[in-house]
């Protein structure tokens, strides 16, 4: 493009065809008879033809929407549901195992179940009672009102992941985020807009429950994680609040399934007997 053309086109900016009508239509006026007609007509059925389509779309939409909320009603009943079912087995789970261990517990002596209540408890798979420290974190108002699953002021599986190792380097004994109980093979990610701790839904508010000494929050508080805490909490506006407590009460975790490995069976005495390709046996030179 030249400049005489960008000169042209800023100077004449409208084309010359709408010249030519406008000067057409003032020299032989409106159009009239037939051609009128034709127009006024055409008009006519086109915003006839548009007005049956919203109609059309306004009673489909209406028409779909109960089933809609049917379907959405029925989901919602069959998590709430499925929620219960897993909540009263969790609760059979623990009733059982609170019962094998205190068959173990009576069959083993005391010393043997003292060690073992006490590997227990250390392991997370032991409930654990005890005075610590309670972190509260908590999604903005902003983000509570629908707004997008990567605003800042969500809460994060990796803000999750940082105070609880924040709180472990500062002495933490045992450590539960809403009641699910942590251990060495815990897990802290995101599926989606859902944070799973050990592989169970967790939302907001996430209520941190530490047991340790009595300066674990003097600890904490002297963490970098918490001082990234409380700068992201004044400016996004998130939740960030921590509490001594006493008497903490935190459950035990789900005993894992753990993976050993095997050592392969040694080979046999025939096998490494048997010489390879390419070598040649002798016996030992000498007689006896």
């Amino acid at each position: 493009m030249s400049p005489d053309f960008l000169s042209e086109l800023f100077s004449n900016p409208l084309d010359p065809g709408y010249a030519d009508a406008a000067a057409r239509r003032a020299k032989d006026g409106p159009p009239t008879g037939w051609r009128q007609t034709a127009r006024r007509t055409t008009a006519v059925l086109v915003a006839g033809l548009i007005g049956v389509l919203f109609a059309v779309a306004y009673r489909q939409t209406v028409e779909d929407e109960p089933r809609r909320s049917q379907a959405r009603a029925d989901l919602v009943s069959q998590i709430k549901a499925r929620q219960e079912t897993t909540d009263n087995l969790r609760a059979r789970a623990d009733a059982l195992r609170d019962q094998v261990a205190r068959e173990r517990d009576a069959a083993l002596g005391t010393d043997q179940a003292a060690q073992r209540r006490a590997t227990e408890a250390a392991t997370g798979l032991r409930r654990v009672t005890g005075d610590g420290l309670v972190v509260r974190l908590t999604d903005s108002a902003a983000a509570d009102k629908g707004g997008d699953a990567s605003d800042l002021g969500r809460i994060f599986d990796r803000d999750l992941q940082l105070v609880v190792n924040a709180l472990w380097a500062s002495g933490a004994e045992a450590i539960a985020i809403n009641d699910q109980r942590l251990t060495a093979t815990s897990t802290i990610r995101k599926a989606g807009g859902a944070i799973l701790v050990d592989f169970r839904p967790v939302t907001s508010p996430y209520e941190i429950r530490a047991i340790g000494d009595r300066d674990l929050e003097d600890k904490f508080h002297d963490t970098t994680a918490a001082a990234l805490m409380r700068k992201v909490a004044d400016g996004e506006h998130i939740g960030f609040d921590t509490r001594r407590a006493d008497d903490l009460n935190l459950p035990a975790a789900t005993e894992p399934q753990l993976n050993y490995a095997t050592r392969p069976a040694p080979p046999s005495a025939t096998a490494s007997a048997t010489p390879t390709p390419g070598t040649t046996s002798s016996s030992p030179s000498g007689g006896g």
